[in-house]
């Protein structure tokens, strides 16, 4: 069976590897993928790394197209993306003899349901979260504007027309069997949450730890993250263990975290601050001890799965967090493998 699967978030892009063709090289084994992505212009001028991009797709056999992603005027690019999206899909379903479009988040949903209007081809709606919720909860759109009323009047018209939804989390599942649109027992929903690939985040034995223990952190700090509240955790950390370690694996925001470790007194002679490429993050976080990471509990975010969640316990490593969060509560809870739970 020939299937289209559609993501606004480029492959060359960590997420994207990580969470779209990962999925897609083991799909592959048993349907014949079209993959069409939209790619930064940064990404595609690292020649290397589209032509090692390029070799991986053909070895697993996956049919690997790409658009180029514009960023502003924000709406109107977006828009144009998706327009040229349209035009470039509807060819692949016709050279393609497609009979089912998956699609990864609202943008390529938006393009998916014309397809199935056009070509009365399947749509998977993959919603990953409640995405125009989440716009608004991070402070780029206003809960009373038009795009925030437009974009969830799309998403109505996407969970009913869809022929199958994909959601994340089981929070999320409840919430939208709450929506007074949704016939729950009509709901053709399945939850897969993110995943983790296990063959390469995995506990390792081996490592000698120091006699340290060593909290950990991994990722961005900002927008969703309570970055205070995680270095306060770390303060009472140091207060308990005073010969404790700190590793923050972290990409371009080492000036705010350094000044937030200044902020509550934390010496940096006991923080190691690296960026590290995603494939030697597995054996960074197999020198940690536990990690700590808050984030806002929100409305949008009972649809989110952080993958750094899976990561960490893939690893063998406890962690400890806030619920609020989709279903890291539950999971923190039943699985017995942190502490959801501190005063700060």
């Amino acid at each position: 069976m020939n299937i289209l699967y559609i993501t606004y978030d480029g492959i060359l892009e960590p997420l994207g590897d990580s969470q779209v063709l990962s999925y897609q090289e083991k799909l592959s084994k048993d349907f014949n993928i079209i993959l069409l992505s939209y790619e930064k212009e940064g990404d595609l001028k690292n020649k290397k790394l589209l032509n090692l991009m390029i070799k991986r797709v053909q070895g697993a056999s996956i049919s690997w197209v790409y658009r180029r992603y514009h960023k502003s005027p924000s709406i109107l690019a977006t828009f144009y993306d998706l327009f040229v999206g349209l035009i470039h899909t509807s060819y692949l379903i016709y050279k393609y003899n497609i009979k089912i479009v998956h699609a990864r988040s609202y943008p390529p949903a938006l393009i998916a349901m014309f397809l199935k209007l056009f070509f009365g081809v399947q749509f998977v709606f993959d919603m990953r979260g409640f995405w125009a919720d989440e716009r608004v909860d991070g402070d780029i759109w206003e809960k009373d504007s038009y795009i925030y009323s437009f974009t969830k009047y799309l998403e109505k018209l996407f969970l009913k027309k869809a022929d199958h939804i994909i959601s994340l989390t089981n929070s999320a599942v409840e919430e939208i069997k709450n929506f007074k649109y949704v016939d729950e027992l009509q709901l053709p929903i399945t939850v897969i949450s993110t995943c983790v690939n296990l063959e390469k985040f995995k506990p390792n034995h081996d490592i000698k730890k120091s006699d340290n223990f060593k909290f950990g952190y991994l990722g961005t700090v900002g927008t969703w993250y309570l970055f205070d509240e995680t270095i306060k955790a770390f303060q009472i950390g140091l207060e308990l263990l005073p010969s404790a370690k700190i590793l923050i694996i972290n990409k371009g925001e080492h000036d705010f975290i350094k000044s937030k470790l200044r902020k509550y007194g934390i010496p940096l002679s006991s923080v190691e601050l690296v960026t590290a490429s995603h494939s030697i993050v597995p054996s960074l976080i197999q020198e940690i001890s536990a990690t700590v990471f808050f984030l806002k509990p929100l409305f949008s975010k009972q649809a989110s799965a952080p993958t750094k969640l899976g990561e960490f316990l893939a690893c063998g490593i406890p962690c400890l967090t806030n619920s609020g969060i989709g279903d890291m509560g539950n999971i923190i809870n039943s699985g017995n493998v942190g502490d959801r739970h501190l005063p700060l």
